[in-house]
C-alpha cells in the first residue's frame, strides 16, 4: 500500500480496500478484482510470503495443535477438490489447482511453522508472542538511537565540508568568516580537528548505515515473526468452532448464487 501512494495512487481504507490512480475518476475496491485481491488475501500472502510449506510429519511425531492443524488442512483440501469451497489463488497467475488455494496455503503454512519450531500448544504461541514483543520494543530503540547517532554525525560532517570548503578560498566574505568561526566551535567540541579526523567521521558514519540497515531488516523480521505467531492463534480460535468447515461451504454457496443473480441479470 505504501508503494502504491509514493507512486501517486490514492488509498482508502476501510471495510474494503480502494484504490484510485491520478488519472482515475472513481476509486477501486480490490475486491471487485477477485477474491484473490480482498485484503485478507493479501494480508496472506505478504505474512507468509517467507515461509516454507508442505512439511509434513508422521503421525507419532504430530502433537495435539499440529493435530488440530492437520486434520483441518485435510478437511479444506477435500473442499478444494470437490470444488465447494471459494477457489482462491495463492499465485495469482497461475491455474487453480488444490496446491494453488490460498486457504490451503494459509493452513499448510501455519502447520510448518508449528512443526519447524516445535510447538505443542497455544500457550507456547502466545509466550513466543509476548517474547517478540519485547524484543521487537528492545530493537525498535536500539535502531531510533544509532538513526539519532547518524543524524548527529552526519550535521557535523556536512559542517566539516563546508568549514575545510571555506577555509581553501583565498576570500571571504563577512557572513562565510562567521560562518567557519561556528563551524569550527561546533567541529572542535565534537573531536573533529584535523583532516584526519573528518575521514575517521566519515568512516563512522557508513559503518553506523550499515548498523542501522542490518537492525531493520532484524526488527522487520521480528515484526513478520510476530505476525504469523498472532495470526496462528486468531486461526486456531476459528479452525476450532464446530461450523467452520460449514461456513467455507456455505461461502461458496452464496458466491455462486451470487453469480446466479448476475447471469439472469444479463
Amino acid at each position: 500500500m505504501q508503494l502504491l501512494e509514493e507512486r501517486g495512487y490514492e488509498i482508502k481504507r476501510g471495510k474494503y480496500i480502494s484504490i484510485k490512480s491520478s488519472g482515475q475518476k472513481r476509486f477501486v475496491r480490490t475486491k471487485t478484482l477477485g477474491e484473490e485481491y480482498t485484503e485478507n488475501s493479501l494480508n496472506i500472502r505478504i505474512t507468509y510470503r517467507d515461509m516454507g510449506t508442505g512439511m509434513t510429519l508422521t503421525q507419532d511425531e504430530q502433537n495435539n495443535l499440529s493435530q488440530a492443524y492437520a486434520a483441518v488442512l485435510n478437511d479444506v483440501r477435500i473442499l478444494a477438490v470437490q470444488h465447494k469451497k471459494v477457489p482462491r489463488k495463492q499465485i495469482i497467475t497461475a491455474e487453480y489447482t488444490v496446491d494453488n488455494d490460498l486457504d490451503v496455503y494459509r493452513l499448510s503454512a501455519k502447520l510448518s511453522v508449528i512443526n519447524q519450531n516445535h510447538i505443542g500448544s497455544i500457550g507456547e504461541v502466545e509466550g513466543k508472542i509476548d517474547h517478540l514483543k519485547a524484543d521487537y520494543e528492545k530493537q525498535r530503540v536500539e535502531v531510533n538511537s544509532l538513526i539519532d547517532e547518524y543524524n548527529k554525525s552526519l550535521s557535523i560532517l556536512n559542517q566539516a565540508q563546508e568549514y575545510y570548503a571555506l577555509k581553501d578560498n583565498a576570500e571571504l566574505s563577512e557572513a562565510e568568516e562567521l560562518k567557519c568561526i561556528v563551524y569550527k566551535d561546533t567541529l572542535m567540541s565534537n573531536g573533529v580537528l584535523s583532516r584526519f579526523d573528518y575521514d575517521t567521521l566519515r568512516n563512522q558514519i557508513q559503518n553506523l548505515s550499515s548498523k542501522i540497515n542490518t537492525r531493520k531488516e532484524r526488527l522487520q523480521t521480528c515484526r513478520q515473526q510476530y505476525d504469523v505467531y498472532c495470526d496462528i492463534v486468531k486461526t486456531y480460535g476459528e479452525i476450532s468452532k464446530p461450523d467452520y468447515i460449514s461456513g467455507l461451504v456455505e461461502e461458496e454457496r452464496q458466491r455462486q448464487e451470487q453469480l446466479r443473480k448476475k447471469r439472469r441479470s444479463r
